[in-house]
């Protein structure tokens, strides 16, 4: 008997000692199992990179919070989590907090509080809810958070706005871009050391208040520089990338030469050509106006790289709109919003990092890009299209504005997809290739290189892409937001598609990643909850109570037989 109590004594103080060291262990290790499909808990390895690297606290006020709809709820929660997940990597370092911006009594403060929302760069959107009591009610969401290090601080806004899409898929693209979007924010206010950058200029190019806009969003990640090419053969050897946008003058063998050789190198290069140009000046003060080419002596490179930018202009049923004015000549003018065809509103595809989940993209007179070339060792991929429903039209060309009254017809307009914009990736082959250089740069350069290293290069057929509007007013120059259309009141998402490619070319693809996760929308069909609704409420209260029924009578049989017998 002494020895069973002093066995079961003894196994007692194994099973406290074995809990206390599983405890133990527990606590010093660290280690959790994502058994969801798409993986919606995993960060990604460029996240742990980017919080390892944190050497100061970081702020996060996170402005979503209160009584809201259940979408936004969802979102909170997400949010929620990736910042518990964060601070597991990065300790005290992640430090977060809600806010619910309405929570002030009285009107005057919670605008107040608004109107400070706004100017630190949060975008405000109104919901409308239905209460407790079944009314509906009008709110003021601020779906961001503003992220402060040290001295800076940087907005984020979560909620995504395409038109193209539902309420239900753009909140669910909101929050499978969360990780991505705080990141980003991250990254941008911790880093010390940025890349160099250069818009190309001396040809005409878009000048700084034209791409003024793109210049201030790339300035917080990168270091800008406009950058003139003249004689030197080398002035593009600091940069890691370089944009060309929108030359109207040709450019030198020289210069090409320069640019090739950049290439050859690594360079990357975002290349936004216009092989047509309009005057839309001329419409504004007459009735018509002429696309014309424009030759700016860039074709036997871009050929030889792999792509022709097609002298034509795309017209597209999917297109934005301007003000034409319909009153007639003796009365005051009344502008009415109209389609115009050489506008065309252009699709991203959801399956590149760069273009997931853009909004539509608004250029002016895009031409037809070819891929030419069979080169094994190179990758081609699409990254901007028209809709299904387009047409070309060769240059030199007639533009009147009363083709905006004319009658569509849908037969004119079935090309589908053409292409925009193309991501070129690999290596390419120079251009000065087998020439005599010396009539060129005037002198034998033995440092030539006739194959790039493996590099990567963006075209688009359109330098609107990247253009900001510009307008004189009395207090100064007033440049408009990139992508931002004054006549509907919206904004495309040029500027996104433009961000976007350059971090893509700066060796930012770890980053940009993070924007092809896919979490699947698992949205109940309402159509077949309302044909089979009877159904189910049948199933789910009938059938576990004939199921309990069915399971209380056998085990009642079995206790029987097994206690009469």
């Amino acid at each position: 008997m002494k020895n069973q109590k002093k066995q079961n004594i003894i196994q007692l103080i194994l099973a406290l000692i074995i809990i206390l060291l599983i405890n133990y262990i527990s606590s010093q290790t660290f280690f959790r199992l994502d058994l969801t499909a798409d993986k919606r808990y995993t960060l990604s390895d460029v996240t742990h990179e980017l919080l390892d690297s944190i050497d100061k606290t970081v702020y996060i006020e996170v402005y979503l919070d209160g009584d809201m709809p259940f979408g936004f709820q969802r979102m909170q929660k997400s949010i929620k989590e990736l910042l518990d997940e964060f601070r597991v990597i990065a300790g005290k370092n992640i430090q977060y907090t809600f806010i619910n911006p309405s929570a002030s009594n009285g009107q005057s403060k919670r605008d107040a509080i608004y109107q400070d929302l706004y100017e630190r760069g949060l975008d405000p959107i109104n919901v409308k809810d239905r209460g407790r009591e079944g009314g509906v009610a009008e709110k003021i969401l601020f779906p961001g958070a503003i992220i402060i290090y040290g001295d800076k601080e940087t907005p984020v806004n979560f909620l995504k706005n395409n038109p193209a899409f539902s309420a239900e898929v753009n909140l669910n693209n909101s929050i499978q871009d969360i990780e991505y979007e705080i990141v980003d924010a991250i990254r941008k206010i911790t880093t010390t050391k940025r890349k160099k950058i250069a818009f190309i200029e001396g040809q005409n190019e878009l000048d700084e208040f034209e791409t003024g806009d793109i210049t201030k969003e790339l300035a917080e990640y990168y270091a800008i520089d406009r950058v003139t090419i003249k004689e030197y053969l080398n002035i593009l050897e600091p940069y890691n990338a370089i944009i060309i946008a929108g030359p109207k003058d040709e450019y030198t063998e020289k210069s090409k030469f320069i640019i090739d050789q950049y290439i050859m190198n690594g360079g990357k290069v975002l290349w936004l050509i216009d092989a047509v140009t309009v005057n839309m000046d001329s419409l504004s003060t007459g009735s018509s106006t002429f696309a014309l080419i424009n030759d700016v002596n860039l074709n036997d490179m871009l050929f030889k790289y792999g792509v022709r930018i097609n002298p034509n202009v795309i017209q597209d049923v999917q297109c934005a709109v301007i003000p034409v004015n319909t009153a007639l000549d003796s009365r005051q003018p009344k502008f009415v919003p109209s389609p115009w065809l050489y506008y065309p509103l252009l699709i991203s595809p959801n399956n590149h990092p760069i273009t997931k989940s853009l909004n539509m993209i608004k250029a002016e007179f895009p031409s037809v890009i070819d891929t030419v070339g069979n080169e094994n060792d190179m990758i081609k991929k699409v990254l901007l299209s028209s809709s299904a429903n387009a047409r070309i039209l060769d240059a030199p060309l007639l533009i009147n504005l009363a083709q905006v009254r004319e009658q569509i017809n849908p037969a004119a307009f079935k090309k589908a997809n053409l292409p925009i914009a193309v991501l070129l990736e690999g290596t390419f082959e120079s251009v000065f290739k087998n020439r005599y250089l010396k009539n060129i740069i005037g002198m034998d350069d033995a440092s030539f290189k006739e194959t790039s290293e493996p590099t990567e290069m963006i075209v688009v057929s359109d330098a609107d892409i990247i253009r900001n509007e510009v307008r004189e007013r009395a207090d100064g120059i007033f440049i408009s937001p990139l992508g931002y259309d004054r006549y509907t009141k919206q904004t495309y998402g040029n500027k996104e598609f433009v961000m976007n490619a350059v971090h893509y070319l700066v060796d930012q693809k770890g980053l940009l990643e993070l924007r092809s996760r896919d979490i699947k929308l698992r949205i109940l069909d309402k159509a077949k909850i309302i044909d089979e609704r009877v159904k189910w409420q049948i199933i789910n209260t009938v059938f576990p109570i004939i199921f309990i029924l069915l399971f209380g009578g056998i085990i009642i049989y079995f206790r029987k037989r097994k206690y009469t017998a």
